[in-house]
């Protein structure tokens, strides 16, 4: 049975998060950084209830074991050896580059050799943690940039291998020979390691995980999903690798496999909440005391760290010849400091090859550039946008539209935005064979749409110049497919001042945006969330045997009534639930009792249900279909309005016989 102290651990460590996530989810701040608060929060330098960080940092380093295994499981061996010669190229002069550069600096600036070299290595990691999970929060994991940024910080745990043997190599003194013979051991540890992983995986992984799934049992799938997992990384761990390695291996055999997506769904929750306390770990070694201290360095530390690594990234990505934007938004990636960065600085302290006061600088540099590394991921491709030049490179100059292509357009579409929803309208367009043009501002996809024989450009739809030479003035319709808002006002506004005939529609994720785009001179907006709801409640109606042309009145009904039915929603206390001021648009629908003693018994509901909508009436347990606003008001009716808190109270106020507190619209002052 455990000690009273470690469950009174255990409970401070589980309250104080659960207290600390629900602020930050709920401020939609990332929630690693709430994770790092409460380990600063629990660290013994801190005053109030402690945790061992000993306690906690075995458990924690699963998460990490977790991460790399799902992030295996979304790069298999092809793509990784279609991707080598970027990756491995690019990968290992990040590297080389960072720890050289970064290192040159320290020792300029006083510090020893040996501990500039660490400096170097400490700094030139990145935090796969981070960067992937900030990535799949945003919904960018499957972008360009973002595969190659992960790929490259996956390289860079890779890398810490050698830097795990150096380190304590430059401590001993023991000569070049000594430290070529423990790399040489190191290298053929991890090609050991690939052929176990690799050889036995594929040989026993897809028929273990084939006669699992034929006893269909949940507990046995999550079982052997573990068991894999942690296997793979005792493998490597038993060769002197890190455990993380043998778990990426493990989940590219299983990437290549049918059973992927359950895998992925069954590591997830111990993947999240195993990463959570790695990084209440690394709150735990942030001494307050000494950071008082020494936090100016810091945050130059941090400044130097990634300013130094987004510039090298983005040069030699460039370089390799990417577009500009790609290159900056995978600079801003990897900028971040890494948790294999603490790794080795744990190393290096116990080897002595750093001092504590050059070791709590690098610790507050690292984590200075963790808590910003979420924002700065967040708006990557802002960044990226206002330090790419505003024309595009010389090698795209060819997927600009030729100067006579608007004298060969009549009549036809012109899409601004060739991602996901702007390819599908496309391609309905071909079928009915009505002519169209697209523009966006990606050139790798509009140089793949090119060569597939589509009419996509590479331009700026908030450009008239570029409208025009599209053929604006003679355009059917226009449709701005991607989901920017602020470009979508910009090209409205070129647009009306100049062809206000021309119709536009314009997409939206949710009602947030709808009257701004409408006032902004759109003819019609289409919030795709509720027309996604649209679309299901139409099949289902078709499957259970409602007439296609009433399910047609339906819907068209919906869209003139600006989507009435799917705007008011039940509220509920799920994560996301809905409320009044949810931003989209959103109204709270609520059911109200009519007591026994209530003054508008007998009434009818339209004197009663004013300012809301009335949506349903149940009389005696059951919803009436047939809806009268004439219809008087009887004992325990349950009357369904929807509409602003304010109206609901007000209606509420009517049924129970309260005094109806004042509209905020109507209320003086």
């Amino acid at each position: 049975m455990p000690s009273l102290s470690v469950l009174h651990q255990v409970l401070w460590l589980l309250g104080l998060t659960v207290a600390v996530i629900l602020v930050f989810q709920r401020f939609q701040l990332p929630t690693s950084l709430g994770y790092l608060l409460v380990g600063v929060l629990l660290a013994p330098t801190t005053f109030g209830p402690t945790i061992h960080a000993d306690q906690v940092r075995p458990i924690a380093e699963f998460g990490i074991v977790f991460l790399l295994f799902t992030i295996g499981l979304n790069f298999s061996l092809p793509q990784i050896l279609a991707l080598r010669h970027l990756v491995l190229g690019l990968g290992t002069a990040q590297v080389a580059l960072t720890t050289a550069g970064v290192g040159l600096l320290a020792w300029l600036a006083g510090t020893p050799p040996a501990a500039a070299f660490v400096v170097g290595a400490v700094f030139a990691q990145s935090s796969t943690t981070i960067i992937s999970k900030q990535l799949a929060d945003q919904g960018e994991e499957d972008e360009r940039h973002s595969r190659l940024g992960v790929a490259m910080s996956v390289f860079q745990d890779v890398t810490a291998v050698p830097f795990v043997v150096v380190i304590p190599v430059l401590a001993s003194a023991a000569g070049l020979s000594a430290l070529g013979t423990e790399l040489g051991w190191a290298l053929a540890k991890a090609a050991l390691a690939l052929g176990l992983v690799f050889g036995l995986g594929r040989w026993v992984l897809r028929p273990l995980f084939a006669a699992v799934g034929k006893r269909r049992s949940a507990e046995l799938f999550t079982l052997a999903v573990l068991f894999v997992s942690i296997l793979a990384g005792w493998v490597t761990n038993y060769l002197g690798l890190s455990m993380a390695f043998g778990a990426f291996l493990a989940g590219m055999v299983l990437g290549e496999t049918e059973f992927r997506h359950q895998v992925e769904a069954t590591i997830r929750p111990f993947r999240d909440v195993l990463l959570g306390l790695f990084f209440v770990g690394i709150g735990l070694l942030v001494d307050l005391r000494e950071l008082a201290q020494v936090w100016q360095w810091g945050l130059l530390g941090a400044a130097v760290l990634m300013a130094a690594k987004t510039l090298i990234v983005a040069g030699i990505v460039r370089a390799a010849g990417i577009d500009t934007e790609t290159s900056w938004r995978t600079g801003l990636l990897l900028s971040v400091g890494g948790e294999f960065g603490f790794a080795l600085l744990a190393l290096a302290l116990q080897n002595q090859l750093a001092s504590p006061w050059l070791g709590q600088v690098m610790l507050a540099s690292v984590l200075f550039s963790m808590i910003a590394a979420p924002l700065l991921i967040r708006h990557n491709g802002r960044i990226a946008r206002l330090l790419s030049p505003s024309q595009p490179r010389r090698d795209d100059a060819e997927l600009r539209a030729p100067g006579d292509v608007a004298q060969q357009l009549k009549g036809h579409v012109l899409v601004c935005g060739y991602g996901r929803i702007g390819q599908g309208l496309g391609h309905f367009l071909h079928e009915e064979k009505i002519p169209f043009v697209a523009l966006d501002l990606d050139p790798e996809r509009v140089r793949d749409a090119r060569a597939a024989g589509e009419p996509v450009y590479f331009g700026d739809a908030g450009s008239l110049d570029v409208l025009d030479g599209l053929g604006l003035g003679s355009a059917r319709l226009v449709v701005i497919s991607h989901d920017d808002t602020g470009a979508a006002l910009r090209t409205l506004q070129q647009l009306r001042q100049q062809h206000p005939q021309v119709p536009v529609l314009v997409r939206t994720r949710d009602l947030s945006t709808v009257e701004e785009l409408q006032a902004a001179g759109a003819t019609a907006v289409i919030p795709e969330t509720l027309e996604a709801g649209l679309m299901i409640a139409s099949h289902a109606l078709m499957h259970t045997g409602v007439p296609v042309t009433r399910i047609e009145d339906l819907v068209r009904l919906q869209r003139q009534q600006h989507y009435l039915q799917q705007r008011a929603l039940f509220g509920g206390r799920e994560p996301g639930g809905l409320a009044e001021d949810d931003g989209q648009g959103l109204l709270r629908l609520k059911p109200m009792r009519v007591p026994g003693s209530s003054p508008v018994i007998g009434q009818r509901v339209s004197e009663v249900v004013t300012g809301a909508t009335f949506n349903a009436l149940v009389r005696r347990g059951e919803r009436l279909r047939t809806l009268e606003p004439e219809m008087a008001l009887q004992a325990d009716d349950v009357v369904v309005v929807s509409g602003t808190r304010a109206e609901l109270l007000a209606v509420e106020a009517r049924l129970q016989g309260w005094r109806a507190p004042p509209s905020p619209r109507t209320s003086p002052g």
